[in-house]
């Protein structure tokens, strides 16, 4: 699910999306209307073509605003979105989250597991003509390991110890140890072009203005161009390797809210959006011209305690705010029941989940409780927790735009308040909330936020000690026995196996709660009712997206 300097996650954030400009505000229009109407000898044309239609303009709405559009540096859902658009991977996944082929034909693992030879598909075109080769692969692959690499996508490649061209179709990838997680994950980036970007150094990639003016890759849509705070404007390639996309363009357009993403929504201006609330999704349904597909999205929302703060280093605190939180209630009221509470950092749809761990179900006197074990008591009687002259009183941080987080951060003001606990709500734009918590910043007391989480199930990017500095560990959180089960986890194949062993890794994390698991999300992708070929993905809002169309 899914920090770069100035950039970010997730997390997901899991969680925010986008815009667009003034010509493209009349909606999406049929590549030819005269389709149906009269022509010259008096005939009428088909009213419906046999299969997809080629044409059309989508434009796709997002209260998140994208940072750049390079996958070994970028970590925010928005960038990430675009990123599909544009780039491919050797490796894919289906609706079942299972791994599938996409720009290589062929993967073979050695017996040792130390080895995979990857055969690419021949005939693959970057958008600027050039042939896709072995070179691109084992170029992409060695800027992570390079000791200049500054982003935070680092872990997915520990393991790799050299990647080696055997020929243009075949690339080898050899491991220094056994990682569960290479095939389905690592092998997942996507891929970036050697012949544009090879005499750039490393230190400066992340930087370069190919991530924010000129994004080559071999995928779906051709970069056209990004109004920062506006919209960012793609177009088939023609080239695809699965088959030109049949919609002409995309338009990703950034609004402010989602008040203004509902608006536009009734008005025609946005025409497809996934991060539409439960609260709303009754109102969006009795708009004309539009469906709504739902279903459980891989992803949580948390709240997450910088533990490089004082306030948050005891876990018998952690323990007590999440007493003190009714999470019932927030599910029930604040997203009208659609989502249910969380106690691990997986979901449910996930083939690890297992939630048979420490729960810290709403109970104030037992949150009163911890906290007094811990220290804290109000000395002075003004209602507010002290200790060593210091007040509990901290900033929680979210993103403007989600409606949900927004209410959220109010409701845990006031219950907080309850247990002596001064929370204060702070709202924040989403580019300057990922700057603000991303390294090396670190710039807050606390968040609500959310992770869009990976395919496959695997901790060690969010809750490893070595993630802390550079990765996306960003609350500080450390247990060397945790950090010891992810580092073993990684080498064990079978999955049954790797189950069991997560189990002991949720039990700990759980009774640590470096975040307070809030809840798993609904998701909700509004789209027109013209719209075809689209297939539901919990994870992926995008799914296959050169195979729609528009109904004419």
């Amino acid at each position: 699910m899914k920090f770069r300097k100035a950039s970010w996650w997730l997390i997901c954030l899991t969680l925010i999306l986008s815009i667009f400009l003034t010509a493209c505000n009349n909606g999406d229009k049929p590549a030819d209307d005269s389709q149906g109407k009269d022509g010259k000898d008096g005939t009428k044309d088909e009213e419906v073509a046999e299969g997809p239609q080629k044409g059309g303009d989508l434009i796709i709405g997002s209260t998140g605003a994208p940072t750049l559009f390079n996958p070994l540096y970028s970590t925010d859902t928005s960038s990430s979105d675009i990123e599909g658009f544009i780039y491919d991977s050797l490796v894919s996944s289906d609706t079942e989250f299972n791994p599938t082929l996409s720009m290589a034909e062929d993967i073979q693992a050695s017996d040792d597991g130390l080895t995979y030879t990857a055969k690419l598909k021949k005939g693959i075109k970057w958008h600027d003509g050039e042939e896709f080769t072995a070179d691109d692969v084992v170029f992409t692959y060695s800027i992570p390991k390079n000791p200049d690499y500054n982003g935070e996508r680092g872990s997915a490649f520990e393991a790799l110890d050299k990647v080696t061209k055997i020929d243009d179709y075949t690339v080898e990838f050899k491991l220094s140890k056994k990682d569960a997680s290479f095939y389905p994950v690592s092998l997942s980036y996507g891929i970036l072009p050697e012949h544009i970007l090879k005499d750039v150094p490393v230190a400066k990639l992340g930087e370069h203005e190919f991530n924010t003016k000129s994004p080559i890759g071999t995928g779906p849509f051709k970069f056209v161009e990004w109004k920062d705070g506006e919209y960012v404007k793609v177009e088939a390639f023609d080239d695809y390797f699965k088959g030109r996309p049949n919609l002409d363009t995309l338009t990703y357009k950034i609004v402010p809210d989602m008040d203004a993403m509902i608006a536009q929504i009734q008005a025609g201006d946005i025409q497809f959006a996934a991060g539409v609330p439960g609260t709303d999704i009754e109102t969006v349904k009795s708009f004309p011209g539009v469906k709504v597909e739902s279903g459980l999205g891989l992803s949580y929302t948390y709240l997450g305690y910088n533990e490089k703060n004082e306030l948050f280093k005891d876990k018998k605190v952690r323990q007590a705010i999440t007493h003190a939180i009714d999470r019932e209630a927030i599910v029930s009221s604040v997203m009208n029941g659609d989502g249910q509470v969380a106690h691990v950092p997986e979901s449910p749809l996930s083939w690890a989940y297992n939630d048979d761990v420490p729960k810290f179900e709403y109970d104030v006197e037992k949150a009163k409780s911890l906290l007094a074990e811990a220290g804290w008591k109000d000395t002075d009687g003004d209602g507010i927790l002290d200790k060593d002259g210091k007040k509990f009183s901290f900033t929680v941080k979210t993103n403007q735009g989600n409606k949900v987080r927004e209410d959220i951060v109010v409701v845990l003001q006031e219950q907080l308040k309850e247990v002596g606990i001064e929370a204060k709500p702070e709202i924040v734009e989403w580019s300057a909330f990922i700057e603000q918590i991303s390294a090396p910043n670190w710039n807050y007391d606390a968040l609500v936020l959310g992770w869009a989480l990976s395919t496959f199930p695997d901790q060690y990017d969010i809750f490893h000690t070595s993630q802390q500095a550079e990765g996306l560990n960003f609350v500080w959180y450390s247990n060397p026995e945790a950090d010891k089960l992810m580092e073993e986890a990684k080498q064990i194949m079978d999955q049954e196996e790797y189950k069991k062993a997560y189990a002991d890794i949720y039990k700990i994390i759980a009774e640590d709660q470096p975040y307070s698991f809030l809840y798993y999300p609904n998701v909700h992708r509004v789209m027109p009712a013209n719209l075809e070929g689209y297939v539901f993905n919990a994870r992926d809002d995008f799914y296959e997206i050169y195979k729609w169309w528009l109904k004419k």
